[in-house]
């Protein structure tokens, strides 16, 4: 299991580092969503089910889907058309395709181990939940967090639109 959670470990700093380093946001969120997925799968190995299902619906589902949305309202006007064809390149998913088989590898693996060794069913209280989120646990969740405010900045960053003028004005400080 240890090996696992290293390989997950590895593949959530590689494509954390290209969350950053992308230029494109579109780009940068399949790295996100990659990151999170094997945050997620740290969270199973663990023995945190429920954190890692959240991981998943909460952050790489529903969070990630407001992102793309946000993207595609910025609409950056005439340049996004020719910026579109770029990102619909079958090269573009070969980063995340290549991270994500390297996850699904492992979890079937794990599976096929009979699963994690605090895998039995029990009820769990919210209050539980709470104890272990921002117990031990606290610095999991509070990295995920902050990896999600660090995405949501550089969409910000990246989508934002200045006229050149603008931009002199505000280095200058004359708003």
């Amino acid at each position: 299991m240890t090996t696992v959670f290293y390989i997950a470990a590895a593949v959530a700093l590689v494509s954390t580092f290209l969350v950053v380093t992308r230029l494109n946001a579109v780009h940068a969120l399949l790295y996100l969503i990659v990151s999170l997925l094997s945050v997620a799968l740290i969270f199973f190995l663990l023995g945190a089910h429920f954190a890692a299902a959240f991981e998943v619906i909460v952050y790489a589902g529903a969070i990630m889907v407001l992102f793309v949305f946000v993207i595609m309202m910025l609409n950056l006007g005439p340049l996004a058309v020719g910026q579109e064809r770029q990102w619909v390149r079958p090269h573009t998913w070969i980063g995340p395709s290549i991270l994500v088989c390297i996850l699904g590898a492992e979890l079937v693996w794990v599976l096929s181990r009979g699963g994690s060794k605090a895998a039995a069913v029990a009820e769990v209280t919210p209050k539980e939940v709470g104890i272990a989120l921002f117990g031990p646990y606290l610095m999991g969740v509070e990295m995920a967090s902050m990896l999600l405010l660090a995405g949501l900045v550089g969409a910000y960053h990246l989508g934002r639109r200045t006229s050149s003028g603008a931009a002199v004005n505000r280095r200058r400080g004359n708003d």
